[in-house]
């Protein structure tokens, strides 16, 4: 008989742990339900790790941890299961059976358990933030109260999926101009340490008579192929440097700052940060999730420390009984245009709509950005990588002409 590592709460609100035999986890906690606990949590103890356990563990590591799709998919299946009828624990050991990912199939069959033990799916999901963000939380919860579950589970997908979409579009802006950069620094030092060399002999002597780009790019070779280890190394650790200093607070303010201030860029990120923080903020509030929350919610959802701030401000506005549109109306964040639209919504009471409305077109204006942005790097880091490589052949060309005229 499996054994199960439970926690309960007494009847005098303490907490405690063991262990339990049954024959299921459903018989598990009805056990401790009739000693008059409240079932916190239980989970099954592997008695040992067999050639089978093994490699189920293996397959587990190999898949690497449960993503954004795959609870895309799982909340697409659980909205048309519990819209057919399914009741909500029959939809999750389904679920749980036809998911691949041992990793969340393990997560969905904790969900079941703590369904199955009188708590709120909006309470079983808030225990795994990594995955169900506080938006999915809020939104769940307003929906149980409200009783319109699968619904609000329709539009968490489709709110799932546009992110998803946009980070997908965003990150694909990005990979072209970073393989084209890690290219261009491949083939200089490639050539600066290899190629180059080569002319040393050639060129020895002649010093008074090569350019002054061939002169400079021979002091550099030399100074590279003879210091090779100390600016490799050094190079390592300024790239250490950078990212741990990325990841301060310091650090990530001005990496957000910077995102809006690069001429080229600049624009496809605020409307990506408008987009994502207006979807969200409607989404919330068509959900009948409280104003506060909403804003909580959306100041940690932005993706940029400036917007988060603005919202945070928009938060204690509001919390000491003010308009929305009264901090927006001063921050250069938004548009003024989309400060009036946001007022105008919440004096005729369809704030969420305009929102919704307003999004959508940020959205749309997010996807021609990312095609100019794309459109217009390209032809800049051919330019520059040309350039740079041009430079470098002209230089070890153009003296080797000069040198053959004057044997001539």
């Amino acid at each position: 008989m499996p054994n199960y590592r439970y926690q309960v709460r007494t009847p005098n609100n303490q907490v405690q742990v063991g262990v339990v035999s049954a024959d299921s986890v459903t018989t598990a906690a009805a056990i401790l339900r009739n000693q008059g606990v409240h079932v916190l949590s239980l989970t099954p103890i592997i008695a040992g790790l067999d050639g089978g356990a093994l490699m189920a563990r293996l397959r587990e590591l190999n898949a690497g941890k449960p993503k954004q799709k795959h609870v895309l998919e799982f909340t697409s299946q659980l909205a048309v299961m519990i819209k057919a009828g399914i009741n909500l624990r029959a939809a999750l050991d389904g679920i749980a059976e036809q998911t691949q990912h041992p990793a969340f199939r393990k997560i969905i069959t904790g969900l079941k358990s703590d369904v199955e033990s009188g708590k709120q799916f909006s309470e079983a999901i808030a225990r795994h933030p990594k995955l169900f963000g506080p938006l999915y939380v809020n939104m769940v919860r307003a929906s149980e109260m409200a009783g319109s579950f699968a619904r609000m589970l329709e539009r968490i997908a489709a709110y799932i999926a546009q992110q998803i979409e946009t980070r997908k579009m965003v990150v694909g802006a990005s990979i072209y101009p970073a393989v084209i950069g890690t290219m261009a620094i491949a083939v200089t030092v490639f050539l600066l340490t290899f190629v180059l060399p080569k002319f040393y002999k050639v060129f020895e002597g002649k010093e008074e008579v090569l350019p002054w780009a061939t002169t400079f790019l021979m002091s550099t070779s030399r100074v590279m192929v003879a210091n090779w280890p100390y600016i490799a190394g050094g190079a390592f650790g300024l790239l250490i440097a950078v990212v741990a200093f990325v990841k301060t607070e310091i650090g990530a303010l001005a990496v957000d700052k910077l995102k809006l201030t690069v001429p080229v860029v600049k624009t496809m990120f605020r409307s990506l940060y408008i987009s994502r923080s207006l979807q969200t903020m409607g989404q919330l509030i068509n959900a009948g999730v409280p104003m506060l929350d909403t804003l909580a919610i959306t100041g940690d959802i932005s993706g940029n420390r400036l917007y988060q701030s603005m919202w945070r401000t928009v938060y204690a506005s509001v919390k000491q009984g003010k308009k929305i549109t009264a901090p927006l109306q001063k921050t250069r964040l938004l548009p003024r245009a989309v400060s009036q639209m946001i007022a105008a919504g919440e004096e005729s009471g369809k704030l969420g709509e305009v929102l919704d409305e307003i999004s959508g077109f940020y959205a749309k204006q997010l996807k021609d950005h990312i095609k100019a942005v794309t459109s217009m790097i390209e032809p800049i880091m051919i330019i520059c990588m040309g350039g740079v490589v041009g430079f470098i052949a002209m230089a070890i060309i153009l003296p080797i002409f000069k040198m053959s005229q004057i044997v001539k």
